[in-house]
């Protein structure tokens, strides 16, 4: 099987991206392994520093693997948005195969400094271990909530071309998250805003690195296709999915209201993220 950088790297070749999904619970790993597997394309199961914490860490890298393995089949983990260095460190050494080291909201300078502190980290962790984890690191901030919003995050701020060089320079990172117009969560009563697909183009020219675009759901399928053409092998989604999962929970609890078994009031959930990952995965892929 190829490793998640020789995928990722197809990706930017075929003009496609992965798709990365997030996950609290085994029946959104259903879920998004059931899409991937109809539609036969690599996936990412993301888990944040607060899914892991929930999910266990030793425990969300056994169940992929275990889907892995048993199916042998490319589906990789990344620890989300992890806040400093040691939490990086724990994520790797648990046996993540990626991390992304989010210090957005830092000064340039001391974003740099620790996110190389990763890299150096992992970097060592892969000699020693012959075991190849990616550092992702992220440079702009598009807010940090996967909830509905009423409003653009407060203090968003695009990524300029000058600092993505100096960033991706100085750190040596694999992937590299900019803000580009994307943001966490998704806006109640009004539509996304527009992802400045010229920026992709113009960003990853200058670092000729794989961009990762966080905070997809709810962006337009036609500014994800140009962002993908432009330099994005990566699309984020959370948000969109865990809104399906609720929703189809609580209608599903509502109409069998006498029905205690998980496995019976969970499937109409379960197969409600199916088709929001089967939904985006077409269209990442260009398969729709």
């Amino acid at each position: 099987m190829k490793t998640l950088k020789e995928y990722l790297h197809e990706a930017r070749e075929k003009g496609v991206a992965v798709g990365h999904f997030n996950i609290s619970n085994l029946e959104a790993l259903h879920a998004i392994f059931n899409a991937a597997k109809k539609l036969n394309v690599p996936i990412i199961i993301g888990a944040s520093e607060g899914e892991r914490d929930f999910i266990g860490i030793p425990q969300v890298v056994a169940l992929v693997k275990s889907f892995r393995e048993a199916n042998n089949y490319p589906i990789f983990l990344n620890a989300d948005h992890t806040y400093s260095f040691e939490r990086v460190k724990e994520a790797i050494d648990a046996g993540f195969d990626s991390v992304i080291y989010d210090g957005a909201k830092l000064p340039l300078e001391e974003n740099i400094k620790i996110t190389k502190q990763c890299v150096e980290y992992a970097r060592n962790y892969t000699k020693e271990t012959g075991r190849e984890v990616l550092i992702e690191g992220e440079l702009g901030y598009i807010g940090q909530s996967s909830k509905l919003l009423d409003a653009v995050p407060e203090g968003v701020q695009m990524t300029t071309v000058e600092d993505a060089v100096k960033y991706v320079t100085e750190t040596g990172i694999d992937l590299f998250a900019p803000a580009v117009g994307n943001i966490h969560g998704m806006l109640k009563n009004a539509p996304e805003p527009a992802l400045n697909t010229e920026l992709v183009k113009n960003i990853y020219d200058a670092v000729k690195i794989p961009l990762v675009l966080h905070g997809g759901s709810g962006n337009s399928v036609e500014d994800f296709k140009q962002s993908i053409k432009n330099g994005m092998a990566c699309v984020h989604i959370n948000t969109e999915i865990r809104v399906a999962y609720r929703d189809a929970l609580k209608k599903s609890l509502e109409d069998g209201a006498n029905e205690v078994a998980p496995y019976k009031f969970a499937a109409p959930a379960v197969a409600a993220v199916e088709a929001v990952v089967e939904e985006k995965l077409k269209v990442f892929n260009l398969l729709a």
